[in-house]
């Protein structure tokens, strides 16, 4: 049996990994400023996650969701405690698109109408609800299209403005930074707006928090820069370092019904001790500090380059373009010639979204490396 080839593959195999490094089987050392699409966010094989998992799979691996299970009630008042959000309910699921499934069918069991809000170059995911409030028709089949969408641009306030004042949506769904659109950020202003708007029209408003969220940007949610809070929050990448997870966070606003949201395999006691895992480390490492402080360092720098054409984003999660580099062209010389793993985004943008954990020396050896260029 061969394998589905849909991926485009570097011709490199990591096998095992540390902190902010991966290794290949002959023990070439590469600097991972990816972290596998913003998922590795305590490091590689940190000693607390690996005990938390090791101890759990002997203890037991998995059960349904139809015993209890005092994991996820431990998962959710530390994740509330940490994030600033106690007084909210929590769902928990397998990955980033299934929350962000579940949110748009909470808001419109919510509000009982149909419609959704979505962005210009937005990306939610790749099921068949998330696709559907995704702005890239190369991803989107003929089955995913529906008249049930509608896409305005980045922070026009008109635009938004127009659409809500139907009082049709059920909700708007926006990334607190835009990922694989290149790193493109809402400004607070809009943000602010759109919350107000929502408001007014009786629309939720959803912020996916999925690869913006878990301390990413340098607060726990990029869009705490702006002194919100959404009716709903998405998260996954980073919530557990690698092992499936997602999660949703409903606004205590938003009445449970029994059986209006269900997973077979979310909230597993696996996934709940990695998840703890994760927001054990980030507490005690400081890591939303270490990640606005770094952050700020690369930023820095990369705009101080005569080369660097154009430098977006916060903490660690950053874009930037090179004059005289595809994003591809840039992406394989850091890679093959410095070992060096980065991300890329449309054309032009190499995407930086290392571990949390990244340490100030690390970060200079890139910068040291750009400098060559």
């Amino acid at each position: 049996m061969n394998l589905f080839d849909v991926y485009s593959l570097y011709d490199i195999e990591p096998v095992r990994g540390k902190g902010s490094h991966v290794f290949t089987e002959d023990g070439t050392d590469y600097l991972d400023l990816y972290g596998g699409h913003a998922v590795i966010s305590i490091g590689h094989s940190h000693p607390h996650y690996v005990k938390a998992l090791s101890e759990q799979v002997e203890r037991l691996g998995f059960y349904s969701n139809s015993v209890q299970n005092s994991l996820q009630w431990k998962l959710a008042d530390k994740l509330g405690k940490l994030s600033g959000y106690e007084d909210y309910s929590l769902f928990l699921c397998n990955s980033g698109a299934e929350a962000n499934e579940n949110a748009i069918k909470l808001a419109s069991f919510t509000t009982g109408r149909e419609n959704i809000l979505a962005f210009g170059k937005a990306f939610h995911g790749r099921t068949s609800g998330a696709v559907a409030a995704t702005d890239n028709p190369g991803i989107r089949s003929r089955f995913n299209e529906t008249n049930n969408v509608t896409f305005v641009a980045l922070n026009d306030v008109d635009a938004v403005r127009t659409v809500l004042a139907t009082h049709e949506y059920a909700a708007v769904i926006i990334e607190g930074i835009q990922g694989v659109a290149g790193i493109h950020e809402p400004t607070p202003d809009f943000l602010r707006f759109l919350a107000e708007e929502c408001k007014k029209t009786g629309t939720l408003l959803i912020l996916d928090e999925i690869q913006s969220g878990y301390g990413r940007s340098g607060k726990f949610f990029a869009h705490q820069y702006a002194g919100i809070r959404p009716d709903i929050i998405t998260c996954a990448k980073g919530i557990a370092n690698g092992f499936p997870a997602a999660a949703v966070l409903i606004s205590p606003s938003i009445p449970a019904k029994k059986g209006m949201l269900g997973t077979t395999f979310g909230g597993n006691h696996l996934a709940c001790a990695a998840a703890i895992a994760v927001l054990d480390v980030m507490d005690q490492e400081n890591l939303v500090e270490n990640a606005a402080k770094v952050g700020e360092y690369l930023i820095s720098e990369l705009r101080k380059m005569p080369k660097v054409t154009d430098v977006r984003g916060k903490g660690l999660m950053i874009g930037f373009e090179m004059e005289g580099f595809t994003g591809g062209e840039l992406r394989k010389k850091l890679l093959f010639e410095h070992h060096i793993f980065t991300g890329g985004a449309g054309q032009f943008t190499v995407r930086l979204l290392p571990a949390l954990s990244i340490s100030m020396e690390e970060a200079e050896s890139f910068i040291n490396v750009m400098k060559q260029l």
